[in-house]
């Protein structure tokens, strides 16, 4: 203990150094600025001199005052002009400000004028104007009483692509804005807006979710009417996401009804740019349906906002080719209402197909996934079992790098992105997202450094910034061998040991604070909690030799350890703390009983004590031998349990969902490649077996646990008709081999498997509702040795998904 708070005072010293070090290059002192616009009509100004003034003011107590005129040599100024009004400006201040490159739409010049020890703010437009203040506030050192900019700071750009922004829906399936005030969305968004945001996706009162929640402090018709206000007001275009929900949209009544409620919202707004209409997730209409279904809408729309367009999206659970073929001819057919396309989740045909099918003339927009982690449209990649477990699909998610990765994959075919979010759990993804929005060549931690810098500190912007790129390498590789998980610990504890009251209470911080706990909780909890099975599965190969009684009541006795003596209580604990904080401030729901969570959305920390072995699947195994009267009845069925994954004399068994098996999946694209797994296999969680569902109550854990092997909770799987491949080699070419599989997961598909010389080992079969098939595998399949198993689902299904194999090799 005593080294490491000499590690903390050391720290302590070393970073102050830095800071000195940094902030002793030549830089414009501004704590005495004032502002000066050029520009004075507020339909242009929008706001942005007040966003300037609020911001400072927050961070280091300034108010900087406001002057009506420039006197060069008298006084430090920060002057907000627009590109047509910098030669108007005297000639001290022009200096760097008027450019041979114009600037192009949205674009901003962020000069550093050392001579006048100012800096100039120039737009090319209102928008533009914004994101020179937003890049400015990003890069100033502000503390106490301190303003600083940096001449390395000075900067001309344009944004890359004319489409940057977020879906912020108030409805009860978020895991926070549902909670929001109209002031925290104001702020919220105006946060989007300093790091390039120009559109706001909001959600109608009625989507696939309840009505209302008990977080919701106004009606959602009248939030949804707030939320397009203060885009209005920061000038920025508001979307709607608006799902078709009906059930028959032939039915006069049911259109009558539906087209009264688009009457009633679209009137209510007073912006509104763009509708999206999502053709499935919700929603299944045929494309038929759904295009003249959207010409009626597109009447109301146009009645109340003229100039809006409608948008929509190939997206279908049950996406037959038929559907798509019907889908293209309609998008191409000229529908004057129509923006363009969407390309999000669950759309089967890739983006370089979609570009192909479309006229050239039709924009794609991206709609991705940031939010989720797992069962989504880029899970994290070959995410060890623990932290599916653990952290689920929605639990705080900082992944800058991966954002990047999938950022780029899509972005040359699309006009920008409007991400999916359902809340505050994907903060960090959407200001990464927003950067590669505006240049795809910004590099990760120059937005990171600026998120901190902004948020916590400038004391602690590369520091904060190598903790938030450090929860991302968590989760890279096995678990269990990840001795970063701690380290990563030390970062967020160094903050929290030596920041500022006001960071502690810093709801961005402290998501960042309540995941580094977590991790290393959890990797300590798995740590444990598999010496103690090992522990227990000795103590079953005991009883393998008799005195069964003795043996088995031993291996409970290691199994229960997992809940009756838990390790790092005080981690669990603070994990607990910040969820509480977290929830009072901005109404994250982090728990379903505490904090009034959806099950299954962001509440995470009700995971903290679900096992992370097989421990409840063990326990249910031994009760139920416990139960036989000998010996002689035990013993056969502990050898049994111990070798349940044994694939006897010369056979091969895999886990598709471990590491160590991954090698024999064929795979013709990495992840880089195609990280939407649109074309390739990827790692799924998740299991549904109706029947199977015995569960035994862990103390102090939130969910009821199933009772199976914990092998199937994960799977390898692909995504609709694209097949899965499984090669084997070092077969024995004179053997007889049985295939033994575990068909489990969330899908419920028809399965057929196949082989590389065209031989069926079985046809389709509904999976779902068996968990183990077995089958002979004809010889001649392994008669050089060799064999590749694949898998299809029929059309319009969600995918294949194959959890273990077992090769077994017959007796001669």
């Amino acid at each position: 203990m005593k080294l490491f708070s000499s590690w903390y005072r050391c720290g302590a010293a070393l970073l102050l150094c830095i800071s000195t070090v940094s902030f002793s290059q030549v830089r414009i002192d501004l704590a005495e600025a004032r502002v000066y616009t050029a520009v004075n009509d507020p339909k242009v100004l929008l706001g942005t001199r007040t966003v300037l003034v609020e911001e400072v003011q927050k961070r280091s107590g300034i108010t900087l005052p406001q002057t009506y005129s420039l006197d060069p040599g008298k006084g430090s100024y920060i002057v907000l002009a627009l590109e047509k009004d910098v030669p108007a400006l005297p000639e001290a201040f022009q200096k760097g400000a008027a450019s041979t490159i114009a600037l192009e739409a949205e674009g901003f010049r962020l000069i550093a004028n050392s001579g006048q020890q100012s800096v100039v703010i120039v737009g090319k437009d209102a928008r533009g104007l914004l994101y020179g203040v937003g890049r400015f506030l990003r890069k100033a050192e502000m503390r106490t009483a301190r303003i600083r900019f940096s001449e390395e700071d000075t900067i001309s750009t344009s944004p890359r692509f004319p489409l940057r922004g977020h879906q912020l829906g108030y409805r009860p399936k978020t895991n926070s804005y549902d909670a929001f005030t109209v002031k925290q969305f104001d702020q919220y968004i105006r946060e989007l807006a300093l790091f390039g945001a120009n559109s706001i996706e909001i959600m109608p009162p009625r989507t696939d979710d309840d009505l209302t929640s008990k977080h919701m402090k106004l009606p959602a018709l009248k939030m949804m009417t707030e939320q397009a206000r203060i885009c209005r007001d920061y000038g920025l275009d508001v979307w709607m996401w608006y799902p078709n929900l009906a059930k028959d949209y032939t039915d006069p009544a049911t259109v009558k009804a539906e087209l009264d409620e688009r009457e009633e919202v679209f009137r209510s707004l007073p912006k509104l740019d763009a509708v999206f209409v999502p053709g499935g997730d919700p929603g299944d209409l045929e494309p038929d349906a759904l295009f003249a279904w959207m010409d009626q809408v597109a009447v109301v729309l146009k009645r109340h906002h003229p100039e809006a367009k409608l948008w929509v999206s190939p997206q279908s659970f049950r996406p037959e080719n038929s559907w798509f073929d019907a889908f293209f001819v309609h998008a191409n057919k000229g529908y004057p209402w129509l923006g363009g396309i969407v390309f999000g989740p669950w759309v089967k045909v890739p983006i370089e197909t979609i570009r192909e099918k479309l006229n050239p003339a039709i924009p794609i927009r991206n709609y991705p996934d940031i939010t989720h982690s797992i069962a989504c449209q880029y899970p994290v990649a070959d995410w060890d079992p623990a932290w599916a477990l653990a952290l689920g699909r929605e639990a705080v998610n900082p992944r800058p790098y991966d954002q990047k990765i999938f950022h780029n994959a899509v972005a040359p075919f699309c006009v920008g992105s409007l991400s999916y979010s359902e809340g505050t759990n994907d903060d960090v993804n959407k200001f990464i997202w927003s950067d590669q929005d505006w240049d795809p060549e910004t590099d990760v931690m120059e937005t990171l450094r600026d998120y901190v810098r902004l948020f916590f500190g400038a004391e602690w912007a590369q520091h904060g910034a190598l903790a938030l790129a450090a929860l991302e390498k968590n989760h890279v590789g096995p678990l269990l061998g990840n001795t970063s998980v701690e380290r990563t610990l030390w970062k967020w504890q160094y903050m929290e040991k030596y920041g500022q009251p006001e960071l502690h209470q810093n709801a961005r911080f402290q998501m960042g604070l309540i995941r580094a706990y977590f991790d290393a909780y959890t990797r300590e909890r798995l740590v444990y909690e598999t010496q103690l099975e090992q522990r227990a599965r000795e103590e079953l190969h005991q009883a393998t030799r008799g005195n069964t009684g003795l043996h088995i009541g031993q291996s409970k006795a290691f199994l229960e350890q997992t809940w009756k003596n838990p390790v790092r209580l005080e981690w669990r604990q603070k994990c607990l703390e910040l969820a509480d904080s977290l929830f009072k401030s901005i109404g994250a729901q982090l728990t379903v009983d505490k904090h009034g969570a959806m099950p299954g959305r962001g509440n995470f920390i009700d995971n903290l004590q679900f096992p992370l072995t097989e421990v409840p699947w063990l326990l249910k195994e031994i009760g139920d031998i416990e139960r036989l009267r000998t010996d002689a009845e035990r013993i056969p069925a502990i050898q049994k349990l111990l070798a349940r994954t044994d694939p006897g004399p010369g056979g091969f068994y895999d886990h598709l969902g471990s590491p160590d098996s991954w090698y024999r999946v064929v795979r013709d694209l990495s992840w880089k490649q195609d990280p939407g797994s649109l074309q390739s296999p990827r790692i799924g969680y998740g299991m549904n077996l109706p029947g199977k569902e015995m569960y035994r109550d862990i103390p102090g854990a939130a969910y009821k646990i199933p009772l199976v092997p914990r092998n199937w909770f994960s799977q390898m799987e692909t995504l609709y008709d694209v097949p899965l491949k499984v090669q084997y080699d070092q077969l024995d070419p004179r053997a007889r081999y049985r295939i033994r599989i575990a068909y489990t997961g969330r899908f419920k598909a028809h399965l057929k498997l196949t082989t590389d010389d065209g031989s069926v080992i079985h046809d389709y079969l509904k999976t779902g509702d068996e968990s183990i098939y077995e089958f002979d595998v004809p010889r001649e399949v392994t008669s050089d040795g060799k064999a590749v198993f694949s898998w299809n689902c029929k059309e319009g299904e969600r995918g294949v998904q194959v959890s273990e194999i077992w090769l077994i090799r017959a007796p001669r």
